[in-house]
């Protein structure tokens, strides 16, 4: 059965595959769903210069079974969906004004990702993250510190891992790979040319790759295991938050919550035993 959240993902990718004439009713869709979900079939065909049958047909090529199904799946997707508005500010805005519109924009991205992510991608890759001897993370600019981020949480889940953001101690890494081992590449545009360059060193061990890139990139394209994060990156001259950054660091939470998932009890004994350890290294509250 079609994921609502996945509808207009899956229109997408069966644009190719649609006869000339359901392509037309597609594209419409992708243009302006909003004003569709609005439309009745009759509506909807004479608006794409196409017949009723056509339109039927075109609902049932991505999965939904007639045009009532397919008007819910799209309403019921853009309901989960938020409305993304380009981030701005301006010389007016007060403290309070721009506080509220870097929480909002992180929200909304955060919204927007978790609607779009495909779980059955993320469960493959728990499964790779279970069952390797070794888990590396690399990342450049922006990245860096979610690869950071990334080999602290799978530390503490007793994985062997590491984080790079040097190209040449990434290279050396890569070529010293082995079959079973994982790295995490992540890149916020997906065209990092030093991370594919490592991919393609990756690539001759026989590791797995996961990629936390935006869909249709090279290091989505290239990578073992996708997971796609779209993000619309903000070109400003003044400064703009990168809610890219807090999305990746997300999806690692939930590969993270997977792998301690699929670990069971025992992982939570450990890491309870590792905060017990760690309380000596904390200023006392009565200090």
């Amino acid at each position: 059965m079609l994921n609502h959240r996945n509808i207009i993902k899956q229109i997408e990718n069966k644009l190719n595959d649609l006869r000339k004439s359901e392509r037309k009713v597609a594209e419409l869709v992708l243009s302006s769903p909003d004003k569709v979900i609005h439309m009745r079939i009759v509506d909807l065909a004479a608006e794409a210069e196409v017949s009723e049958p056509t339109v039927v047909r075109f609902c049932r090529a991505i999965g939904c079974g007639g045009f009532q199904a397919f008007k819910l799946s799209l309403a019921q997707h853009i309901a989960h969906s938020p409305s993304l508005e380009e981030f701005s500010i301006n010389e007016l805005d007060s403290a309070r004004d721009y506080t509220f519109k870097v929480f909002d924009s992180t929200i909304d991205t955060l919204k927007h990702v978790r609607g779009t992510i495909d779980p059955d991608a993320i469960e493959v890759a728990v499964d790779a993250l279970c069952n390797a001897k070794r888990v590396e993370f690399y990342g450049f600019g922006a990245s860096s510190p979610v690869a950071i981020d990334a080999q602290h949480k799978f530390f503490r889940l007793q994985i062997s891992s590491a984080a790079y953001s040097d190209p040449h101690i990434q290279a050396m890494s890569a070529m010293s790979l082995q079959h079973g081992d994982v790295v995490v590449a992540i890149s916020q545009t997906g065209r990092t040319r030093a991370l594919l360059e490592a991919m393609e060193l990756i690539k001759e061990t026989g590791a797995v790759i996961i990629g936390l890139a935006p869909s249709g990139t090279p290091v989505a394209e290239e990578c073992t295991i996708p997971i796609y994060i779209d993000v619309e990156q903000y070109a400003e001259e003044n400064y703009t938050p990168l809610p890219s950054r807090i999305a990746h660091l997300a999806v690692i939470d939930v590969l993270a919550v997977g792998v301690s998932k699929v670990k069971g009890p025992e992982i939570g004994l450990h890491l309870s035993r590792l905060n017990r350890g760690l309380q000596s290294l904390r200023t006392s509250t009565d200090d």
